[in-house]
């Protein structure tokens, strides 16, 4: 059984570790050569202003008054410039959208595995490509574009990364930092010959980092009066930069200005996920090569913003973000970056040069991104045998040279704008070209890893019905083995995929998803004496019988599944399970119990209700349940008190230990958040006693006494003082309600064993969790242990779910984590939250254990059934994977499986966990003691 379990493990990593190679590969191409317009730039120099966080509705909008809070930048969109909404894709984060900005691309997924902060992959940017680039602010941001250009013409200028503290200071100060650096940049030069010659130059970009924005927004939200000045702060500043460079170079008409945005924020301060306010950017671009502005009688776009705004006579142009690095290049005429593929189109919109200059920048974006599709084509022709290959069949090679060749005939023509749609048509059908063999071989992987999944899950109930069972108890003794052709067969049919797969010389992993089929498929049938003993038995059972299980069973299956898309589904479950008992005859067994099962049923059925995102904290709910806390603890004192047990003093000094520990973390919530609105920065005691209870919380449960009742009732004092300071609301009342139904639980499965006929020889507060059971005790599987196996699949969604959604990032506020720290550290902030959603899960792994001590069951057989369980779900959401439609849409779909797969593997390590905290003993002094029970 150990083999089987390792063998799980490794099946579902692979499963795992397949929807990155499936769906999350770089989609990246090197080896082209760089292409440039031939006609010399407008500009010498670019100066590129990134508001980070800065939403396009909270620089455009006026003030309460009619007054703007960006009126150098207002100005700039009246008299000077050309303006526009920039649209950023999922996931709406820094790194994506600096690298969507400057390198012209969106950049895979797999960058969060280093936090946004290193490259996964090498790529080119408008910072390579030009002559010098000097730029200033956050640390997070600055390193990833030099550590990316070749050779050393780009240059950084970071503050210390403990000045993005969001509770320390005013974070406009790091803004401020900007701007003065920039300042004494141009004062040195003038005394510096070499500097100076260099930033005469032509091809040379600036580039100014504003975190400030995005700091007072995490930290006061941008409704906040923090977040609206920020914005005339940096206002203020570019309007004083822009005088800098004018006084500098002369005011010589040969620089151009583009100030926009990496992402938006939403309204309770966060951002990562699709939201309007986190996808819209603002882009306002003047100087040299850019179009003046254009008034006009009327606009038509989707959204009401140019009303709002009291724009709707000033031309509003639209760009998706990653359009802003051809322009950017155009502008200074330094070749397009490599990479800008994908949506990377240049805007002529934006520049003012003549029509032969735009249709030559349009058609050398165009070459660029076709460039990319031949070298991809080349790639993926190379390795696949050649009946098999299909080529793109929406651009040949004849049709390809057809298109240049009547482009650059246009231009002879002066047929400037039939150039320019000739090259959009060109350039749409090269990005749909890139995209499918891109995605090349996704169909064939899918349907190895589906073949494999179906394989897997089929094993693993016939291993059920096989070891845990008696279905094969009555069966023939005289099995039979399998014929040696089986064995045969599948060597046969290995040998054949490792064949085909050498020929097309694919990557290694594609041998691990081909061949794990043949393996786990040859396991199943070699079981076929289970097999046929199963449909024996099923043929006994009546007709109508095996429909409403079957029925009921998938039922089950598709509520778990659409309580990912539908939270409310959970509450729908909840409401379901209250009337349970009152449809059987347990209801007349023990009333109580059931009641108080329906009772908090109900009650943790209203927290899917409750909104995930766009609440403000509410310190009230978390002081109140950390009073419910001490109340709880103070009944168990009492109830400590009453007993005879000769360890009472050791336990009491626990209890009042975890009492301390509840009463000192409330009074670090509050003291911590009346801190901050002071802005007096997070308090060292309140960190380092943050930290000690997280510390502690996994050691004091060890010390309480391994009764059934007074352990699990010691690791939810424990787990709570931690939970509270990771409270900004109502969410610190749900650990202690889904504690409760726990509790509940397994009285109703001691009530439900009793009533099938199993005899349980122990009361529940006699029990200990170290107890040693016979194996001979533990009893076989049956109809009802598959509903033990449901409700705790369902209890550890209802605890993933209940009160956030990891598929979204911004549904967690990031004010979690400020009783622990304040400075900006995304693993560290991240690992803290992760931990926030585990604790109720840990919480309803303990009280399984419990269930499977009390009903008398074998961890491994209901464990294995939760497995199926979990993995029919995870199949669901394989095959609701999307490739196509919003970036939004993609994302969730493949966090959905990416959910549910981890939650599959770390079942296991929350079960080893719970067995850790539930059986395992510490003594603060002298030999152990007896209970007297």
């Amino acid at each position: 059984m150990l083999l089987f379990f390792a063998l799980g493990l490794l099946v579902h990593f692979v499963f795992f570790g397949s929807i990155f190679d499936i769906y999350f590969t770089s989609p990246l191409v090197h080896g082209m050569t760089p292409q440039f317009t031939p006609l010399p730039p407008p500009a010498k120099r670019l100066v590129l202003f990134v508001a980070d966080g800065l939403r396009a509705d909270a620089l455009y909008e006026l003030d309460e008054d009619g007054s703007s809070r960006a009126p150098f930048i207002r100005n700039v969109i009246m008299h000077e410039g050309s303006w526009g909404v920039s649209h950023t894709r999922v996931p709406t984060e820094s790194r994506p959208g600096h690298v969507a900005l400057i390198a012209g691309f969106y950049e895979d997924v797999s960058a969060v595995a280093k936090g946004w902060k290193e490259n996964p992959v090498e790529f080119d940017s408008l910072f390579n490509e030009s002559k010098y680039t000097w730029s200033w602010g956050s640390p997070d941001i600055l390193p990833m574009f030099a550590k990316g250009a070749s050779g050393d013409h780009v240059y950084t200028y970071s503050y210390d990364a403990q000045k993005e503290d969001f509770g320390a200071y005013d974070a406009t100060k790091l803004d401020t930092w900007v701007f003065d650096k920039v300042k004494d940049f141009f004062d040195a030069v003038r005394n510096n010959q070499s500097l100076f010659s260099k930033v005469n130059g032509e091809k040379v970009v600036f580039f100014l980092h504003l975190l400030g924005i995005d700091t007072n927004g995490h930290a006061h939200r941008p409704s906040s009066r923090e977040y609206k000045d920020n914005i005339k702060k940096v206002d203020d500043g570019v309007k004083e930069i822009v005088s800098v460079f004018k006084h500098f170079y002369g005011d010589d008409g040969k620089t151009a200005f583009i100030f926009t945005s990496d992402h938006g924020m939403t309204d309770w301060g966060s951002h990562g996920a699709g939201h309007p306010s986190e996808t819209l950017t603002p882009l306002v671009a003047w100087g040299a090569g850019i179009k003046a502005p254009q008034k006009v009688s009327a606009q038509q776009f989707d959204d009401e913003f140019l009303k709002e705004w009291k724009l709707e006579t000033w031309k509003r142009r639209d760009v998706d973000q990653a359009d802003i690095a051809p322009l950017m290049a155009s502008l200074i005429g330094v070749p397009f970056p490599l990479n800008s593929v994908l949506v990377g189109t240049l805007p002529v919109d934006y520049l003012n040069n003549t029509d032969l200059f735009k249709a030559e920048s349009m058609l050398t974006n165009a070459v660029q991104i076709l460039e990319q599709f031949k070298v991809k084509m080349t790639q993926k022709k190379e390795v696949t045998l050649p009946f098999l290959f299909t080529p793109f069949k929406l651009l040949s090679d004849s049709q390809q040279l057809d298109t240049l060749r009547k482009a650059r005939s246009y231009i002879k023509q002066e047929k400037f704008h039939e150039v320019v749609s000739l090259c959009e048509e060109l350039i749409d059908l090269a990005l749909k070209g890139l995209s499918y063999y891109h995605t090349y071989d996704r169909f064939f992987l899918g349907i190895s890893v589906a073949v494999g999944f179906v394989g897997w899950t089929s094993y693993a109930s016939l291993l059920i019905l096989k070891s845990y069972s008696n279905l094969t108890r009555h069966a023939t003794k005289d099995i039979k083995k399998p014929h040696h052709l089986l064995p045969c067969s599948f060597i046969a049919i290995g040998v054949l995929v490792v064949c085909f797969l050498l020929i097309q010389a694919c990557p290694w992993t594609y041998y691990v998803y081909s061949l794990l089929p043949v393996s786990i498929w040859y396991a199943v049938l070699k079981e076929y004496q289970v097999i046929q003993d199963l449909v024996a038995s099923l043929l006994t059972v009546p007709l109508s019988h095996f429909v409403v299980y079957l029925l009921a069973f998938i039922l089950g299956i598709e509520v778990l599944v659409f309580s990912f898309f539908y939270r409310y589904m959970l509450t729908a479950g909840l409401i379901v399970f209250a009337c349970w008992p009152f449809l059987t005859q347990l209801w007349t067994r023990a009333k109580i119990t059931c009641l108080g099962w329906a009772l908090f049923c109900l009650l943790l059925a209203v927290f899917p209700l409750m909104p995930v995102v766009g609440r403000k904290p509410d310190l009230s709910l978390v002081m109140g349940a950390g009073l419910l806390v001490l109340l709880l603890s103070l009944a168990i004192v009492t109830t400590l008190t009453k007993r005879k047990i000769t360890s009472v003093k050791e336990e009491l000094l626990v209890l009042l230990l975890q009492m301390l520990s509840t009463a000192l973390s409330m009074y670090v919530v509050y003291s911590t958040h009346h801190s901050l609105l002071k802005k007096e920065g997070l308090p060292l005691r309140n960190q380092i006693v943050s930290w000690a209870t997280l510390a502690s919380s996994l050691v004091v449960p060890l010390l309480s006494p391994t009764t059934l009742f007074q352990r699990l009732s010691s690791i939810l004092l424990s787990l709570m003082s931690t939970y509270l300071l990771l409270s900004t609301g109502y969410e610190a009342l749900f650990p202690l309600v889904l504690s409760c139904l726990m509790f509940v639980w397994m009285h109703m499965e001691q009530e439900t064993l009793q009533q099938s006929g199993v005899s349980c020889k122990q009361k529940l507060s006699s029990i200990q969790f170290t107890c040693n059971t016979d194996i001979a005790q533990f009893r076989l599987l049956n109809l009802d242990d598959i509903r033990r196996a449901f409700f705790l699949v369902f209890f550890l969604v209802t605890a993933f779910f209940g009160t956030g959604n990891i598929a979204s990032i911004n549904s967690f506020d990031l004010a979690s984590v400020y009783c622990f720290l304040t400075v900006f550290s995304p693993f560290m902030m991240g690992a803290l939250m992760m931990w926030k959603i585990l604790i109720p899960f840990v919480l309803v792994m303990c009280a399984f254990e419990a269930v499977q001590i009390t009903t008398q069951l074998s961890s491994k057989g209901l464990f294995l059934i939760v497995l199926v369980i979990s993995d029919i779900m995870a199949l669901h959401f394989f095959f609701m994977v999307k490739d196509s439609g919003s970036w939004l849409d993609i994302g969730t779909s493949i966090s959905h499986y990416v959910i549910v797969m981890s939650m599959t593997i770390f079942l296991v390590f929350l079960n080893g966990l719970a067995q850790l905290l539930t059986t395992k003993k510490l003594q603060l002094c002298g030999k152990p003691k007896k209970h007297l029970l």
